[in-house]
């Protein structure tokens, strides 16, 4: 049977899947950094966890991300757990409503995620950064539009605009494609009440 889109009932399965999850956003974030890419793909393991597990399940991986990298790397990033919930709860619904089963709905997801990420991101900016992002593309477009006299939110807003919903749109679109490669009878064990069962039945034999 399906889960409820908010089921609070964690199988062997999820359990499994949450420090995986988690494990992948900071390597993402991490590789971006790195590598001073332009995207976060901080959100891959939350995407991951919310199609498979729901969205209370990918709000835990995203916030537990941003808390565990702002312990060991970047404080700031603790903040940054409310948009990471945001994502988690949004392809978990998205999800839900059977979104992530084409490419098409894939990328109204990617979109729809991105904005999410805006409206909850632009404000923390705001507080704690004066507006800017810290990626240098949308830093160059706010600086442009606070030159142009436009307000730091609308300001602020684009800097987010233009570095998120590249980011989500692609960040969907791998985890998309990762679903598709993944055996049915594994993503089926995180869509009921299973308990991840022995792979050789070495439990079925029979004693003597």
């Amino acid at each position: 049977m399906k889960k409820k889109l908010w089921s609070m009932s964690f199988n062997s399965a999820t359990l499994v899947l949450i420090p995986a999850a988690i494990g992948i956003n900071y390597l993402g974030k991490l590789f971006a950094g790195l590598l001073k890419l332009p995207l976060w793909l901080d959100s891959i393991g939350t995407c991951i966890a919310a199609v498979l597990a729901g969205p209370i399940v990918g709000a835990i991986c995203g916030a537990a991300n941003n808390i565990i990298y702002g312990l060991t790397m970047d404080p700031i990033s603790t903040i940054y757990a409310l948009t990471n919930i945001g994502i988690g709860i949004a392809v978990g619904i998205l999800a839900h409503k059977g979104f992530m089963k084409n490419i098409k709905g894939a990328i109204i997801t990617g979109i729809i995620v991105g904005v999410v990420a805006v409206i909850i991101s632009t404000p923390l900016n705001i507080i704690f950064w004066g507006g800017t992002t810290g990626n240098i593309w949308g830093d160059a477009l706010y600086a442009w539009c606070a030159s142009q006299g436009l307000p730091v939110w609308i300001s602020s807003g684009l800097d987010e605009l233009v570095v998120d919903v590249p980011d989500k749109l692609a960040v969907v679109l791998i985890v998309f494609a990762i679903m598709k490669g993944l055996p049915k009878n594994l993503v089926s064990l995180f869509h009921s009440d299973e308990e991840i069962e022995s792979l050789d039945h070495t439990d079925d034999l029979k004693k003597d």
